[in-house]
C-alpha cells in the first residue's frame, strides 16, 4: 500500500539556504479543536517548496539555531557520530543462500541496549530480520491513517494520488526507508529525514495527526509480526522500537509524545474516537490507493486488489473510508495464506541478506539513480548540501 508521510513537521531555512534545526512549526495546531480545522497547505502531499527559502507565513527569525551537536529535550541518544552512509554502523551478515537466516543476527540485537542502540536493532530488524514484513506492515499502517477525516482532507486536496500515484508511492518508500536502514546518524538516513522536513514545511497540520501517524508506524508492526512474522518481535526489539520511533518524532518537532505504550495506545482510541468519521475525502484518497495497487497486477487480477487489501486492516477503519468489509471467505483465505507463510518462513528464507533499498524493485527510478533531494515533486527538489 501507498506511503505517505504527512506527519513530519520541517525546519525552516533561512534565506540564504541555511537549514535551520527541527522545531515545531508556529502554526501547528494542538487540541480537539485544532484536529478539526480546516488544515491549508501550499503544494503537495509531499510539499511545495518554489525555491530554498520558505515563504513569509514561516518567520525564520523564530526558530532559536541549536549547535550542531545538540540533542533533544528528554533525548536518550549520544549526539554526534559518525555518519555511515549506507547502514548503521557495525557488522554486515552474509548467510548461505540455503540457510533461512544467522542466529548471529538475533544474538547482536539481544546484546544492544534499547535506548542507546535502537538504530542499529531497528536496521538489524529491517535489513535481516524482517525485510518483507516490515514494509507490509508500515504500508497497511498508512492505509489506516486514510481514517482519519484531518488527514485525509489534506491528502485529498492536493491531487497526488490521482496524479503521480507511483512516483508518490516511490518517493515516499525511498525515503522513510533509508533513514530506517541508515539511521539519523547515517549521513544518507540524515539527509532523508532533512528532505522529509524540506518537503512537508508548508503544510499546517495539527501536532495530534503527528502523533496518529508517528503511532501506526510504531504498532502495526509490532502487530504484524505478532500475528504473521516468522517470530514476533521479543519485549527487548518492542522497547527498541518504540524508543527508535518517539526520537523520529522528536527530531520531527513533534509535541507532548507519550512516554510509553500503552499510554500512546490510550491516546490513540481517544484520537480515533473523534476523527474516525465517515468521510468523502477519507474514501477518495483509499480509493487513489487501491488503483494504485491494482495497477502492479495483471489486469484479470485487479478486482481481486481492493478485497484482499481490505481484509489486512482493522475493521473500525473500513466505516471511516466509505468502503464495505470484504467477504469473510476473503479474509480467511488472505490471513490463512500469511499464516503458512509465517511457519514455512521460519525454516526456509530466500530473502537477500542484507535486503537493501539497493536490491528492492524501484518503478520510477530503475537501477535505483536517484537523488535524495530530488525525491518528490519537481518544486521541492533541491541542491544537496
Amino acid at each position: 500500500m501507498v506511503a505517505s508521510p504527512v506527519w513530519m513537521s520541517c525546519p525552516s531555512r533561512t534565506r540564504s539556504g541555511a537549514c535551520l534545526p527541527p522545531t515545531r512549526p508556529r502554526h501547528a495546531t494542538h487540541g480537539p479543536a485544532g484536529a478539526r480545522r480546516a488544515v491549508t497547505e501550499r503544494g503537495s502531499i509531499t510539499g511545495r517548496l518554489a525555491s530554498r527559502s520558505l515563504p513569509a507565513m514561516t518567520d525564520p527569525a523564530s526558530h532559536a539555531r541549536l549547535p550542531q551537536d545538540a540533542v533533544p529535550a528528554g533525548c536518550p541518544f549520544p549526539a554526534g557520530g559518525k555518519h555511515a552512509d549506507t547502514h548503521v554502523p557495525g557488522p554486515t551478515y552474509r548467510k548461505p543462500f540455503w540457510r533461512a537466516r544467522l542466529p548471529e543476527v538475533r544474538r547482536e540485537i539481544a546484546s544492544l541496549d534499547a535506548r542507546r542502540d535502537c538504530q542499529r536493532i531497528v536496521h538489524l530488524l529491517t535489513n535481516y530480520e524482517f525485510p518483507f514484513d516490515i514494509v507490509r506492515s508500515t504500508e497497511i499502517a498508512l492505509f489506516h491513517t486514510y481514517g482519519s477525516r484531518s488527514v485525509s482532507r489534506l491528502l485529498d486536496r492536493t491531487g497526488e494520488f490521482n496524479k503521480r500515484g507511483q512516483k508518490r508511492y516511490d518517493d515516499t518508500r525511498l525515503l522513510i526507508a533509508r533513514f530506517m536502514e541508515c539511521g539519523w546518524d547515517g549521513e544518507a538516513g540524515r539527509r532523508s529525514l532533512e528532505q522529509m522536513n524540506h518537503i512537508h514545511s508548508f503544510f499546517r497540520i495539527p501536532n495530534e495527526d503527528f502523533l496518529f501517524v508517528l503511532w501506526t508506524f510504531i504498532d502495526f508492526p509490532i502487530q504484524w509480526m505478532e500475528d504473521f512474522g516468522w517470530r514476533p518481535f521479543t519485549a527487548h526489539e518492542r522497547e527498541a522500537w518504540f524508543h527508535y520511533w518517539c526520537e523520529i518524532g522528536r527530531r520531527m518537532g513533534l509535541k507532548d509524545i507519550p512516554e510509553d505504550k500503552p499510554a500512546y495506545d490510550a491516546f490513540i482510541r481517544d484520537y480515533e474516537a473523534r476523527e474516525f468519521v465517515p468521510d468523502a475525502a477519507s474514501h477518495r484518497v483509499a480509493q487513489s490507493t487501491v488503483d494504485i495497487l491494482a495497477g502492479w497486477v495483471p489486469r484479470p487480477l485487479r478486482p481481486l486488489v481492493s478485497p484482499i487489501s481490505l481484509s489486512l486492516v482493522p475493521p473500525r477503519l473500513l466505516p471511516a473510508i466509505q468502503f464495505e468489509s470484504p467477504p469473510t471467505w476473503v479474509g480467511g483465505l488472505v490471513r490463512g495464506a500469511l499464516k503458512l507463510r509465517k511457519h514455512v518462513k521460519r525454516h526456509v528464507s530466500l530473502e537477500r541478506y542484507p535486503s537493501t533499498l539497493e536490491t528492492s524493485l524501484n518503478r520510477t527510478y530503475p537501477g535505483n539513480t536517484y537523488r535524495i533531494e530530488g525525491l518528490g515533486p519537481d518544486y521541492a527538489h533541491r541542491d544537496a548540501e
